[in-house]
């Protein structure tokens, strides 16, 4: 039997995919994240599913590991050594304010300032090298760190993209007295001009270093234990998957690897059901991560800011990510108004509902309170019943009784904020970039999305909605399609009439030939390899680039020569489509080379996943009382994954499945299409 399982691990859940290749026959499990070591959740839920690993060829997983230490601050204890004159570049970043309107702001970078130690040396911006690096004060400086008890260092110098000959000498001057491999050079990390990100980028791979490392390695000697040979994949944050080995060393491409590989799956199962423009919605239990698909393919965005001030410089999928999970806790502030999160139950406590210790409602106990979810069927199998009664008591008690309010109506006042919530995230990735909603399918998924798909409809004005086979357990399933991806990029800084086109194409060609050699390490079965090459150009004496796609061919792995021409004219069109005019006076300047090497990894036919037989009738399992709009509704209940392919079904209507609840409102029809997704519309529609 050859079988491949994804694992994504979340604030509240750890899902597991598991799809036997041969028959295209899948299964899944969800079970609570275990803190503060989220391994745990990891191995029961595939314990759940899987006997003997020994038959199963690949596991991919979407951690978060990366993404909570940043978060939270928990990483690794590291130190810095840098050109002399730049330990403060961390700490004044961009001189920007974590409010914009504010006159004052803290911010503590991740390495305290006694932890950044400099040294003489400097390369100039042109890659001359002014002055050699002093070794003695380098491995002076790291005993030094050492004896502060730093567990990774990070070497950052000044230009260095430039020419990295410097932070190469110092870094294996470091490497040959630390004691682990936790050390990270800003010229192996970004070789890319703007020392704040280049530096910020180095420095939390290093401060992470320890943290994932240490994580992945114990999942990996419990894999082998369990009798796993095959291959161990960790998602990144663009969507493709990389080995545990460059995972370790380079963590900080894993931070909303989780939330990327959703949103790899939505993008599979749009296109499969005939949509290429969707807007996914991934409701956990801690957050509602929202991206945008146009044409098939999904937004890249060059960097992000995972906290104020932490800046990650590496391709991720353009994500908006806030604080409405399904745990997310409701509470009203001194001037009487209703906020939901950015604080979150999590899975332990979890929300008042599940009675281990919460006192403060949320979101799910509004679900609960209101008859949208049923308390005998709580997803997760840790508990057999939901408590009704202590998470109206807690909606009482922290919203009704402040508000004024009844405690249904507490409970319909907290889903409304969510859900506008929610819809703000919708339009800010749509409306606000120049993308109208009405041509987008939205995609719920996550264990709570597909409760709140008709809010979307009604707020945003989306016509439909796609509700995955297993919405529940959809960013595990991701982590089984995501391809093979390594991420390269070198700074050129010239401009086009001046531009060395021979000294490009061996760029690219090393970045063809280490990506290709990465593909070949991987015992990964592939349909096709893909490259593509993308330059950041701008006018002379713009600031911001544009992103320029670059049609070079590669023949048997070698790189045709690009011609100056043929660059132009890439930009000018890129540039005519971005900002609607060219700037006919205009200098041309080629700042950045960007190359993707892409291994495709098969894809899984999901009508696999599909209903075979069955019935309307013989899905119903029954009727329950929910409260819509202020009214209670008999509201069908039916068991989703028995549902017929062409079912049609009519709000109020409940489908109910291991991981997820499937709320059709009032006004909505469910039609079950030839892959087992749920098509949401308006009646009539």
């Amino acid at each position: 039997m050859s079988r491949m399982i994804g694992v994504d691990v979340g604030g509240t859940f750890t899902d597991v995919f598991v799809l036997d290749e041969e028959t295209g026959a899948a299964s899944v499990a969800k079970v609570p994240t275990t803190r503060p070591d989220q391994s745990g959740g990891f191995l029961d839920g595939i314990a759940r599913q899987v006997d003997d690993l020994s038959g199963v060829d690949v596991v991919v997983h979407g951690t978060t590991a990366g993404t909570n230490a940043l978060l939270e601050r928990k990483g690794a204890r590291i130190g810095v050594i840098t050109t002399a004159g730049l330990r403060d570049v961390l700490e004044m970043r961009r001189r920007d304010r974590p409010r914009t309107w504010g006159l004052r702001g803290d911010f503590d970078p991740v390495v305290p300032r006694d932890l950044r130690l400099e040294v003489p040396e400097r390369t100039l911006a042109d890659g001359t090298v002014r002055t050699p690096v002093d070794l003695e004060a380098v491995r002076a400086a790291a005993q030094t760190l050492l004896d502060r008890g730093c567990a990774a260092v990070a070497i950052l110098f000044a230009n260095a993209y430039a020419n990295p000959e410097n932070e190469a000498r110092a870094v294996e001057a470091v490497r040959a007295i630390w004691p682990n491999p936790h050390v990270s050079a800003s010229s192996e990390i970004l070789p890319e001009i703007r020392e704040f990100e280049r530096f910020s980028t180095a420095a939390l791979n290093a401060y992470l270093q320890p943290e994932v490392s240490g994580y992945l390695d114990r999942l990996d000697a419990a894999l082998t234990k369990g009798g796993f040979g095959g291959e161990f994949l960790i998602v990144q944050s663009n969507g493709g998957v990389m080995g545990t080995d460059t995972a370790c060393r380079l963590p900080v491409r894993t931070a909303l690897s989780g939330p990327a590989a959703g949103v790899i799956a939505a993008g599979h199962i749009a296109r499969s059901a005939g949509f290429d423009n969707v807007i996914t919605g991934d409701m956990g239990g801690t957050s509602f991560d929202v991206a945008l698909i146009a044409g098939g393919r999904s937004q890249l965005a060059p960097q992000t800011a995972i906290d104020f001030g932490m800046v990650v410089r590496t391709p991720m999928i353009e994500i908006t990510t806030i604080g409405a999970g399904g745990g997310s806790i409701a509470w009203v502030d001194k001037g009487g108004l209703l906020n939901i999160g950015p604080e979150s139950a999590g899975s332990t406590p979890g929300p008042v509902a599940y009675g281990q210790g919460n006192t403060r409602p949320t979101v799910t106990d509004a679900n609960v309170v209101l008859g949208r979810i049923d308390p005998d069927k709580p997803i997760g199998g840790k508990l057999a019943r939901l408590d009704v009664d202590a998470a109206a008591r807690a909606i009482d008690t922290h919203v009704g009784a402040p508000l004024g309010l009844t405690t249904l109506e507490a409970a319909e006042a907290i889903l409304t904020v969510a859900n506008s919530r929610m819809a703000g995230a919708i339009r800010l990735v749509s409306i606000e970039r120049g993308f109208d909603p009405k041509r987008f399918a939205f995609m719920p998924f996550g264990g709570g999305g597909a409760l709140h798909a008709g809010a979307m409809l009604r707020e945003v004005g989306i016509g439909r909605a796609i509700v995955p086979r297993y919405p529940g357990v959809t960013s595990a399933m991701g982590c089984v399609i995501a391809d093979m991806r390594q991420d390269f990029v070198q700074t050129v800084n010239s401009l086009t009439a001046g531009l060395d086109t021979d000294a490009l194409r061996d760029v690219m060609q090393r970045h063809v030939d280490e990506g290709l050699a990465l593909l070949d390490a991987a015992r990964s079965r592939f349909e096709a390899r893909e490259v593509l090459f993308e330059l950041d150009m701008a006018y002379v004496g713009q600031t911001h680039t544009v992103a320029v796609p670059l049609p070079v061919p590669v023949t048997d792995g070698r790189v045709a020569a690009p011609s100056v021409a043929g660059i132009e004219a890439a930009f000018d069109a890129t540039y005519r489509a971005t900002y609607g005019r060219l700037l006919k006076a205009g200098t041309r300047r080629v700042m950045n080379l960007r190359t993707a090497v892409i291994g495709r990894r098969p894809k899984f036919d999901l009508a696999t996943l599909a209903p075979e037989g069955g019935s309307l009738e013989a899905a119903r399992t029954g009727s329950r009382q929910v409260h819509f709009a202020g009214e209670w509704h008999e509201t069908a209940i039916y068991d989703r994954l028995s549902l017929p392919v062409g079912a049609e079904i009519r709000g109020p209507a409940i489908l109910v499945q291991p991981d997820t609840t499937v709320l059709v409102d009032p006004g909505l029809v469910g039609r079950v299409d030839r892959f087992g997704n749920t098509i949401l519309t308006p009646e009539g529609a």
